[in-house]
This record gives structure tokens, sequence and C-alpha cells, in this order.
């Protein structure tokens, strides 16, 4: 895991966004969103959630993060990220799979599933209020061309549920996560921000290790 900045080098915030778009070399960019950004029912129940595991767990209760990537390659730029099921157009926002929220079975209900996006041009919701973002984990061209070629390879377990038997639920970080350590990036060098927690972080990396059988 990083440095407690969430950089774990002289620049925390990584390059500007304007220098990025602009370089048109390859590069993987890593945001962190609080949680519930833009949405002041889902920030509610997360800081409800995350008091009570505090409490049962006996630590301080941290903020919550959700993340997402932006990876380009050459001229096309990609945002890669869980999220709700918004609509049946899909297919626009670039995406390649879905799962079931809470229960298998509720996900035969589209409020009840999440997607899964690689999306060409596309836009991280509320990416203003990311903190400590962007960080450029690689400006590798293969690791980044990796990367978007294994998104529709990614688990679509339960979210909200610890079905791969990781001992942590599977959400949005667990995505990242899953992707980053599959495409050969470090993650031993990536923490949330300071004072903040990403829970589904660990499913993904033990997921990953996993499947390349490596120990988790």
């Amino acid at each position: 895991m990083l440095s407690p900045d969430g950089g774990g080098r002289d620049d925390p915030c990584g390059p500007s966004r304007s220098a990025a778009e602009g370089s048109g070399k390859a590069a993987v960019d890593l945001y962190w969103l609080p949680l519930g950004a833009g949405g002041h029912i889902v920030a509610l129940n997360g800081r409800a959630f995350e008091v009570v595991a505090a409490r049962s767990e006996r630590r301080p209760a941290c903020d919550l993060y959700h993340s997402a990537l932006e990876v380009r390659v050459a001229a096309a730029r990609f945002v890669i990220e869980m999220t709700p099921v918004r609509d049946a157009r899909g297919a626009q926002r670039g995406v390649v799979a879905e799962g079931p929220v809470g229960a298998r079975w509720a996900g035969r209900l589209r409020i009840f599933r999440y997607e899964i996006r690689r999306w060409r041009d596309g836009q991280i919701p509320d990416v203003d209020e990311a903190v400590a973002s962007p960080r450029r984990l690689t400006d590798d061209r293969a690791r980044a061309q990796q990367m978007l070629d294994l998104v529709p390879q990614v688990p679509t377990p339960v979210w909200g549920r610890d079905d791969l038997e990781t001992g942590d639920s599977w959400n949005s970080n667990s995505v990242t996560a899953w992707l980053i350590a599959r495409s050969g990036i470090d993650t031993e060098s990536i923490q949330p921000p300071t004072g903040g927690r990403a829970p589904g972080w660990h499913a993904g990396i033990a997921m990953a290790r996993r499947q390349e059988g490596r120990p988790a």
C-alpha cells in the first residue's frame, strides 16, 4: 500500500488533466472520488455504514472512496468504471459487462444491476470532486493496452457480497484493483487519500492473484 498522501512520489496528484489529454501518449490514471459524490443519499448511507463498521472493528471512522480509471492509448481515451445501470442504452457508454446488486436473483431488475464501462471519450461523473487525483499509474503503452483488453474479462459477482470468498465484498474498487493487478501494475504502492478507505480493494487484488496462481 502506498504512502498516506495517496501518491508515493513528489507530486501526489500526478500530472494535470490538460497535460495528460494533450500528450497523445499512453497513460493509466487513477481517480479517487468520495463515496456518493454528487448524490447526498448515497453519501449519507455510506457514512452510516462506515460508522457501524468502525465501531465493530474498534477503529476510527474513515472517509470512503470510489475509484475509476482513465486510460489513454495514442489518441484514444477511455473511462473505466463500475456504476449502477442507468438505462438500456449501455452500448453508448461502452458497457461491456453487467452484474447483480445485493442478490443474484435481484439482478433480473435493472435497478439491482451494475454495469462495467470501457467508455471511449467518456466522462467520470463528479470528477471535479476527486481527491488527490489523477494519480498516474503507468505510461507504458503495453500495460495500458492490456488493461483495455482485460475489461470485458472482469469478474461480475454479486455487488456488496463476498461470493468469491476473498474476505472482502465486491464493488467498484474491486474492479479497479483487479484491472491494475492483472495489468501487471504494482498495487502495493496504492492507497486512497489520507484518512480514507476503499472497501472492496482487497477483493480485486485477491481475485487477480488467485487467477494468476499466486497467494492472495
